[in-house]
């Protein structure tokens, strides 16, 4: 596998163009597009919130009632959720106008909304977006760059990665882009995330790759909490590398999976790391768990718990937050067996023997937890199994955003 520059136009036939259809956004753009110049195969995975975004259900419907894909409208500052029947309306009215501007048929259309839920969209002005668009498509870098950045609400950095496989000697590139910065606790974030690849794969094998992929990587991440009405990954997938096709579990399958993995843990850890008003990425590795599911709620207990976010945020090492939401997150385990550690650029130290605390130094601890990025270790001595979630500390800044996000 070998990262290269790019998102979603790295890949073999993708392109995209961006435009400012001021949908909520004055200053900036704010309607993206991405093209395949042939069929694709999908697959999805979306929110497990009972309130789920108009664009979700089309999605959905579509990812498992159609055999083909082409395009995706995405647009940002008004998520089109608890929108009634005129939401879908106007995801339909999006399509075709899709249809009609860009040559794609309105069934293979993807639609995808992301910011206040509860407004209507302006459609008139998402559709002229739509023609705003049209002859600015481009596969370059850039043209997938700016893709990223307008599809950002309290988003401060776009988030885009790209690799290369060899799959039977045939180079197949995977690229893929996503938003989010608030409204982050998966149960598969307010996110979205949008992965291309011209690997010849089947449906089948692709949506495969994909659920079993979310699992390591979006479904680590947490923020606030908060799952949102609107989180969607799509993967599409034109086959323009022409490759032998991916039609079972093989060596060939397992060796995109991996670069699957790659692009999708790397882009769960750029939302992590860009929570709004975070400082830090917080990591969290819990190791030597009894069972891997042991190990996901071990690690995600510890990644949402407020007291030890904040400790973060103040570089302090309170590791008794930490024991505590170990504890409290329902799996079993002996605490006098407990080891904790705190990791950064700035070095690695123990802060915890068999449940007990060390005698380390406050000012070292202090100055490993103020780096940009900081690891918790939790080795449990009480298996073999581990998980790793990721997620920010929690500053002041995060009430502010949040305070007045509609305004």
């Amino acid at each position: 596998m070998k990262i290269i520059e790019g998102g979603v136009t790295a890949a073999k036939g993708f392109s995209a163009a961006v435009c400012a259809a001021n949908i909520k956004y004055k200053d900036r753009t704010d309607m993206a597009a991405i093209i395949s110049d042939r069929d694709c195969v999908s697959a999805g995975t979306f929110t497990k919130n009972v309130v789920k975004a108009a664009p979700v259900v089309w999605d959905r419907d579509l990812v498992y009632g159609s055999n083909t894909a082409r395009a995706v409208i995405i647009n940002s500052g008004i998520a089109n959720a608890c929108t009634g029947t005129q939401g879908m309306e106007y995801c339909q009215k999006t399509c075709r106008a899709a249809e009609a501007e860009l040559g794609v048929p309105a069934d293979q259309v993807f639609t995808a909304s992301t910011g206040v839920i509860g407004m209507q969209l302006p459609i008139d002005r998402l559709s002229a977006g739509i023609g705003k668009m049209k002859g600015h498509f481009s596969d370059d870098i850039e043209a997938g760059t700016e893709a990223a950045k307008a599809i950002m609400t309290t988003d401060t950095k776009h988030k885009e990665a790209a690799v290369t496989i060899d799959i039977g000697g045939i180079c197949v590139t995977i690229g893929g882009m996503c938003k989010g910065s608030g409204m982050i606790h998966p149960d598969m974030c307010t996110m979205l995330g949008f992965v291309t690849t011209d690997c010849c794969i089947t449906k089948e094998m692709l949506q495969k790759a994909l659920s079993k992929s979310v699992k390591d990587s979006y479904n680590m991440v947490s923020v606030d909490g908060d799952t949102s009405t609107n989180d969607t990954v799509l993967l599409l997938a034109n086959g323009a590398a022409g490759n032998r096709i991916i039609d079972s579990e093989n060596e060939d399958y397992r060796a995109f999976c991996e670069a699957l993995d790659y692009i999708n843990i790397r882009l769960a850890k750029m939302i992590a790391g860009d929570g709004e008003g975070a400082t830090a990425l917080f990591e969290v590795k819990v190791i030597n768990a009894p069972a891997k599911e042991d190990a996901v709620t071990l690690s995600k207990s510890v990644i949402t718990s407020s007291l030890t976010k904040a400790a973060i945020f103040g570089h302090d090492a309170n590791w008794g937050r930490i024991l505590c939401a170990l504890g409290y997150s329902g799996v079993s385990f002996d605490p006098e067996k407990v080891d904790l550690f705190f990791e950064s650029a700035a070095g690695r130290i123990q802060i915890v023997k068999n449940g007990v605390g060390c005698d380390y130094s406050e000012e070292e601890a202090t100055k490993i937890l103020s780096e940009e990025a900081v690891t918790v270790t939790a080795d449990m001595h009480a298996g073999s199994a581990s998980a790793t979630a990721w997620g920010c500390d929690l500053t002041y800044d995060y009430v502010k955003i949040n305070a007045d996000y509609r305004s």
